[in-house]
């Protein structure tokens, strides 16, 4: 499947406007579900085994994500970059 000018420039679009995004944000609070959900996939317990011991994990405290500033740059350049590419193809 070949990806034409309409999908090129609708991934710049939006990789242009997440770019944006994280460059007004200076960081992101997860929920408790997210923060619980990320600790046991990353820590390696499996919720089965809590489920069976009927343990359950301590209070988590919401985890904050705090992205560099060179990403917000990189996705907008990547983003116009793909704007200007659908720009210069042949239309259907």
């Amino acid at each position: 499947m070949e990806i034409n000018r309409n999908q090129y420039f609708m991934a710049g679009i939006i990789l242009v406007l997440l770019g944006l995004q994280v460059r007004m944000v200076d960081s992101y609070v997860l929920s408790e579900d997210a923060t619980r959900f990320l600790a046991e996939h990353t820590s390696g317990t499996s919720s089965s085994t809590t489920t069976i011991l009927a343990w359950t994990p301590p209070q988590l405290t919401n985890k904050v994500i705090e992205l560099p500033e060179w990403t917000g740059w990189c996705l907008i350049s990547i983003g116009s970059v793909l704007i200007l590419h659908s720009l210069a193809l042949k239309g259907t």
